[in-house]
């Protein structure tokens, strides 16, 4: 991918494009991809970088929902365990099972739990990833020796799939564009144009590096920017009523001594009537998540004091050895897109399944809701819905069996680059080339030189926090790390992007900034 490529795409084009997606998450990346594949000219454009909100801050969790299965909504859990399948065919190198136990400390937990987990076997049928089962006591210390064992009776164990957001988001780019689509980040969407019925024609956007104002010509134009759904929708009809009810969930990360063994805890009773996890992922125990109603949808949510004390309250009461805020090696928080469907009660009731809106005069396809497991889902109605209204002519869809970009067996044998399937050979050819490159850009991150120079050329990297955040996750894994790291990757960044030494201090200061809002003091 080059971003410099797309937007001279965009400046030679004469005719319009079948479908101009405006955002790059989860959902306007699976429709880029789902219509490229199809055969339609896409041109995606993503007001910041791919994932920078809720797609880059979720549980990493590729799952049918089991509080969706206490909450009896059995069709979103059916169509998940479908998706959550298709998934780990299709991006094997990102996706993976992973055991979770749910502690028994209630002489009626188990029999209650292991039920309820059956069923979730049986609705995931051949998309299943192994048969849940009952645990003594024993075999839950042994599966997590970090356990709480006070009052510990046994467990009940299932298997669900866990991966990496953030990576998933740029192999899906790397995807759409191996299709056709044009594709950049930075590119903010400042106006909808309108023929004379009033109907939608094409987009004016900015690109954020230089200024330059630029149109677009489309056939359909998607509003998948998710959280900011809404202020796209303005864009048509000012005073539209909001369709978006904002809700916040926290997560924090910890040393992985807190969470010894492979598997994962499912804690089924938390303060705010969610279900709670403690996974391990890359390296820390990733523990979260909350649910906070929100007012204001910001780029760069940051985690309430309520959350976090409410995160390691929950932890603790199954961990054996307390974890207090000064364990805390980041905090990060997403907003999820939640559709409001009116009446009142609390967010966590909301429902996830998607939305595809169509406004009546203007032609706005908005898509919201919905989640990483089933984005492919939500991805395949949307441009069926696009196909039909704007006349596209396209091919059925093909993305149930469509590799994502990476796609390989066996990714471990790359060690420490396996999330990048089969880019992780290339990226060892550059260190074996150059040794320089197989350093670490700090002592405290597995990062090397190489995959910063990687982001820049091959995945559009742009900024610090770009590479830091969602190309790495060092910014999630240890903010203080990340911190100490950015010099050196904005000297990278630099020499790749053809900056000079005042970008480097804005890019050092600005990723600073950002970054102190993911460390929790003690």
């Amino acid at each position: 991918m080059n971003r410099d490529e797309a937007l001279a795409r965009v400046r030679d084009r004469d005719g319009a494009w079948d479908v101009v997606v405006i955002g790059g998450g989860a959902t306007g990346l699976g429709i880029a991809v789902d219509a490229a594949s199809r055969g339609c000219s896409v041109l995606l454009l993503e007001g910041s970088d791919f994932a920078k909100g809720t797609s880059s801050r979720s549980t990493k969790l590729v799952h049918g929902g089991v509080r969706y299965l206490q909450q009896g909504n059995v069709s979103l859990v059916i169509e998940a365990l479908r998706e959550r399948g298709r998934l780990l065919r299709n991006a094997p190198h990102l996706v993976r099972d992973v055991a979770f136990v749910v502690p028994s400390y209630s002489w009626w937990e188990s029999p209650f739990y292991g039920v309820g987990l059956k069923v979730y076997d049986l609705l995931a049928g051949r998309y299943g990833f192994g048969a849940s089962s009952h645990l003594s006591r024993d075999r839950v210390i042994d599966a997590i020796p970090s356990i709480n064992r006070e009052g510990l009776l046994g467990g009940t164990r299932y298997y669900d799939g866990q991966f990496d957001d953030a990576r998933l988001a740029i192999n899906l780019a790397a995807t759409a564009w191996s299709h056709g689509a044009t594709l950049a980040n930075y590119c903010r969407v400042t106006a909808l144009t309108k023929d004379a019925a009033g109907v939608l024609d094409g987009v004016v956007f900015v690109d954020g590096e230089t200024g330059e104002e630029l149109r677009a010509a489309a056939r359909v134009v998607v509003n998948a920017t998710g959280p900011f759904a809404d202020e796209v929708r303005a864009l048509d009809r000012p005073g539209m009523e909001r369709i978006i009810r904002p809700s916040q969930g926290a997560h924090v990360t910890l040393d992985r001594s807190f969470l010894q063994g492979e598997a994962a805890i499912m804690a089924p009773h938390t303060e705010d009537g969610r279900v709670m996890f403690a996974i391990p992922w890359r390296g820390v125990a990733l523990v979260g998540t909350t649910d906070i109603p929100v007012e204001a949808v910001t780029l760069e949510p940051v985690p309430r004091e309520e959350e976090i004390g409410m995160i390691l309250r929950t932890a603790n009461r199954y961990l054996s050895r307390p974890a207090s805020r000064s364990d805390v090696r980041s905090a990060f928080a997403g907003i999820r897109p939640l559709v409001s469907h009116g009446g009142g009660g609390s967010t966590s009731k909301v429902s996830r399944e998607h939305s595809v809106l169509i406004d009546q005069e203007s032609g706005l396809m908005t898509v919201a809701g919905g989640k990483w497991t089933t984005y492919r889902k939500m991805a395949e109605d949307a441009v069926d819905l696009a196909v039909e209204l704007g006349g596209l002519g396209a091919s059925p869809c093909v993305t149930r069996e469509l590799p994502i970009h990476g796609s390989i067996e066996d990714p471990e044998r790359f060690g420490a680059l396996s999330a990048y399937g089969s880019d992780a050979e290339r990226i060892g050819a550059m260190s074996r080339d150059d040794p320089s490159l197989g350093e670490r850009v700090c002592a405290s991150l597995e990062l090397t030189n190489a995959e910063v120079r990687w982001a820049c050329r091959m995945e559009m990297a742009r900024t610090v926090e770009d590479a830091l955040s969602r190309r790495s996750r060092a910014l999630l894994l240890d903010a203080r790390s990340a911190i100490d790291a950015a010099p050196a990757v904005a000297r990278l960044m630099a020499e790749e992007l053809g900056r000079d030494g005042a970008w480097i201090g804005r890019e050092v200061e600005a990723f600073t900034a950002i970054a102190s809002g993911y460390v929790v003091g003690g």
